[in-house]
């Protein structure tokens, strides 16, 4: 089980994208385009969201068109950049697609956007960007603003789902705002003296490059409420709700001690969003307000975890884990 994939469906939801938009993980040529043949006019200043005008009986070129909107001062993106973006889309048609300035269910006024974080690839890595759009950030500087469009065909190809209703022929528009870009180091950890660990909770021992191990201790029964404790303190930046937050991370379950996920088994450090709902209700309680630096185990009842998802295969689980915070994007 990947933590970051499973528990961005909730978030899929709130930015209401269409889930069946696209299917299977698939690949892209150069993702680039030129603006030549650009026919949406969009307007806006960068960070708010944009108006995306569309001329009547507008035709979407057959290829992928990039039209850089608004060009940003911070350093230049590059492919493999850990990245956290703004976006709107929609169909040439009107129909929405999506947008982080739709604020989530129940979201509190002021609360962090639910942004897209992301590794900037030409692959399909999560739902909210085609390939296509996604490898068009790669070039750009943190701070601008890009818009790219095209038919369905153009923009997701044989990634299209037909059951989503829409056809490859029909034309669709992405705008992507820059928030903010870092490239990181896929090896990085926690570095410091680690702290023994506090009455009731598991040992762990993290090896170099590998999985951590997480022994449980015997005989004593999981906790009902979030437990946690900072193993390594860090010396680096306050972890704030909106961050993305760069991480090595390690999971087991604690009522047989056996290993579920971890980072290192999927190539390292990852990101994702914090305090924004796109991970658990454990992760988000426990890191927002934590360091770069910090190395912390958590301990989340099911209440904190998959509990609400029934079917989940760790619905009934106590989950500890635990979490290097190497950085934030």
């Amino acid at each position: 089980m990947n933590l970051t994939k499973n528990t961005r469906r909730a978030a899929a939801a709130a930015l209401t994208v269409p889930i069946l938009l696209f299917t299977a993980a698939c690949g892209s040529d150069d993702g680039k385009g030129s603006s030549d043949g650009a026919v949406v006019k969009v307007e806006g200043k960068e960070g708010a969201k944009p108006e995306i005008t569309v001329p009547k009986d507008a035709k979407p070129a057959d290829k992928a068109v990039t039209k850089n909107l608004i060009e940003g001062k911070g350093e230049v993106v590059k492919k493999g950049d850990l990245v956290r973006l703004d976006f709107a889309a929609q169909t040439m048609k009107g129909q929405n697609l999506g947008s982080s300035w739709t604020p989530q269910p129940g979201a509190k006024p002021g609360a962090p956007r639910t942004q897209v974080v992301s590794e900037v690839t030409d692959q399909m890595t999560q739902q909210m960007l085609p390939p296509k759009v996604m490898s068009a950030v790669a070039g750009q500087k943190v701070g601008s603003r890009f818009e790219v469009e095209g038919t369905a065909k153009a923009l997701i190809g044989e990634g299209l789902n037909p059951q989503s209703g829409i056809k490859p022929e029909d034309g669709l528009v992405w705008v992507v705002d820059v928030v903010g870009a870092k490239k990181v180091d896929k090896k990085a950890k926690a570095e410091g003296e680690q702290a023994a660990p506090e009455s009731g909770m598991p040992e762990v021992k993290a090896a170099d490059e590998k999985a951590a191990t997480i022994t449980v201790p015997k005989g004593e029964k999981a906790p009902t409420d979030l437990k946690e404790q900072v193993l390594i303190k860090g010396k680096g930046p306050e972890v704030k709700a909106g961050d993305g937050l760069i991480a090595q991370y390690t999971g087991v379950k604690w009522e047989d001690g056996k290993k579920f996920d971890s980072s290192w088994d999927h190539g390292g450090a990852t990101a994702f969003q914090i305090g924004t709902g796109q991970v658990v209700q454990g992760w988000d309680k426990a890191l927002v307000g934590k360091h770069v630096g910090d190395r912390v185990e958590i301990v989340i009842p099911p209440k904190l975890g998959y509990g609400a998802s029934p079917q989940h295969e760790l619905a009934k689980n106590t989950l500890v884990f635990v979490v290097d915070v190497v950085g934030t994007v």
